[in-house]
């Protein structure tokens, strides 16, 4: 990968993770399944790159879902409660 791409993946890979925490921290109803179900809609939006996106779109995908994966998955080791398990 280009350092640009590295620097654009870590940019919105580190942006989505403390969106996410910020939300879970601020938004009583947010849950894990309202996340898997945003996370599986970006799976089917990752898939539909029917015009292209490019590489820049192709970046901001991946690292979108990548971060998506990541806070679920500690989400759930922590004990799946809604504000701090």
């Amino acid at each position: 990968m280009a350092e640009w791409h590295d620097e654009k993946y870590k940019e919105v890979f580190d942006g989505t993770v403390s969106g996410l925490h910020r939300r879970r921290a601020v938004d009583p109803n947010f849950s894990i399944e309202e996340a898997e179900n945003q996370l599986a809609h970006l799976y089917i939006l990752d898939g539909n790159d029917w015009l292209g996106r490019g590489a820049l779109g192709d970046i901001v995908s991946q690292a979108t879902i990548a971060a998506y994966e990541l806070f679920i998955h500690e989400w759930k080791v922590e004990g799946g409660g809604k504000n701090g398990g």
